[in-house]
């Protein structure tokens, strides 16, 4: 799986894991708290999760300021319970890749941004 860096304010995020079936840009519970990032507005909506269940996230975190070596970028994203994240990261994120429009060679794992 590609991973790449993410920084979010004076934190940087080593795992970030871009995989071509996610549908939503996710943070986690646990990864919110630890960048001190604000409290989640409400969730308009309901989430179907790769294993197939729907469920509603903690909230969503609109606007957030990140960079990705060195190139910033705003995302929406909404928050999730560690426990409901079936991945080993954090952060999963394929709409940022196509919003920017990242060239990635999943046979060799190179991203072009």
């Amino acid at each position: 799986m590609v991973v790449i860096q993410v920084q979010i304010g004076k934190n940087k995020i080593e795992d970030v894991s871009l995989d071509g079936r996610s549908r939503v840009n996710i943070i986690t519970k646990q990864l919110r708290l630890r960048l001190g990032l604000p409290k989640p507005k409400p969730t308009p909506y309901n989430q179907r999760m790769a294993n197939q269940i729907t469920i509603k996230p903690m909230g969503l975190i609109r606007d957030l300021n990140i960079y990705v070596h060195g190139i910033p970028y705003i995302i929406t994203s909404p928050i999730f319970q560690n426990s409901v994240v079936d991945f080993c990261y954090s952060m999963l994120w394929r709409p940022w890749l196509k919003d920017v429009k990242v060239a990635l060679d999943w046979g060799s794992n190179i991203v072009t941004i």
